[in-house]
């Protein structure tokens, strides 16, 4: 399957589309804001004028935008995905979204003859630019096996984790546990500044103990030298949170942490540092602790 579309070239979106046009296939666009597509179609991609026209021109369409309502717009909203689509070619969502929805939506698609997986991802920017991505999949595994070239090209770590909805239930329990991570780093981080620690050493042994983890490794040092340019940003990251309640909520499930972390991501945003990578939320801690969790090298 070489024709490719792609639909929402964001942060995440844009650099996994420009490693699909990279690999040879032909790939057709589109974007909200038209000026997103420029980078694309001057590396050799197509710009389309529609979710529908994407859809028309490929066998498989990549959607990746910011929350569920906006999923839906794109694939069975009027001038969306669906209308173009042809039986028998794939939706792959890797946008990060409600796993209800995403069965809902799976299941309008296989009314029309078309397969859905869901395919959520993790690494951030970077991961995106590198071709690195962690991918998490869910749908039916003849599709996911028949699309796995084309999920190669944007990552390196791909897990089939069953049935369509799953691979957006594996992503959100991925933030329940990632989020706390980073959560806990900062408030150990700002303990550490209150108490007069040299960071630099504090960092240096957390890394190298029980508590290391992804965010000590890659976040932990954007902290120190006062770095909050988005990998990933808060305002999404708190509406992945906002996912994994609601979620919850659907299954009468209690959970604890989760909940003390979205009330500091919303305290974030609405302090003005939703734009901010996660690692931001260290400044809502420092706000409070009245301290600021810098190496004496940045200050």
């Amino acid at each position: 399957m070489t024709r490719v579309g792609f639909v929402g070239l964001g942060l995440i979106g844009a650099p996994m589309c420009m490693n699909l046009v990279k690999s040879g296939r032909e790939v057709t666009v589109w974007n909200r804001t038209p000026s997103r597509m420029a980078p694309l179609t001057d590396a050799g991609a197509a710009g389309a004028a529609s979710p529908k026209e994407v859809a028309r021109a490929s066998e498989i369409v990549i959607t990746c935008v910011s929350d569920s309502p906006d999923v839906e717009r794109v694939i069975v909203g009027p001038e969306g995905i669906a209308e173009g689509a042809e039986a028998g070619s794939v939706v792959i969502d890797m946008s990060t979204i409600s796993p209800s929805v995403t069965r809902s939506i799976g299941e309008r698609l296989r009314q029309r003859g078309v397969h859905m997986l869901d395919a959520p991802v993790s690494g951030g920017v970077n991961g995106a630019e590198a071709g690195t991505l962690s991918i998490m999949v869910g749908g039916d595994r003849a599709t996911f096996e028949r699309c796995m070239p084309a999920l190669q090209a944007i990552g390196s770590k791909i897990t089939y984790c069953g049935t369509n909805g799953m691979g957006q239930v594996v992503k959100l329990a991925n933030q329940v546990v990632g989020l706390g991570t980073m959560a806990a780093m900062c408030e150990g981080l700002v303990f550490a500044a209150k108490q007069g620690a040299d960071l630099q050493a504090a960092l240096q042994a957390m890394s190298g103990g029980a508590a290391n983890s992804w965010m000590i490794e890659n976040l932990g040092p954007s902290i120190l030298e006062g770095r909050f340019d988005p990998g990933f940003m808060i305002e999404l990251a708190h509406k992945d949170l906002r996912l994994i309640l609601e979620s919850a909520t659907e299954m009468g499930l209690p959970m604890v942490t989760t909940p003390l972390v979205t009330q500091m991501f919303r305290a974030a945003m609405v302090a003005g540092h939703g734009g901010d990578g996660i690692q931001g939320y260290v400044k809502t801690l420092e706000a409070l602790a009245d301290v600021e969790a810098r190496s004496c090298e940045s200050r």
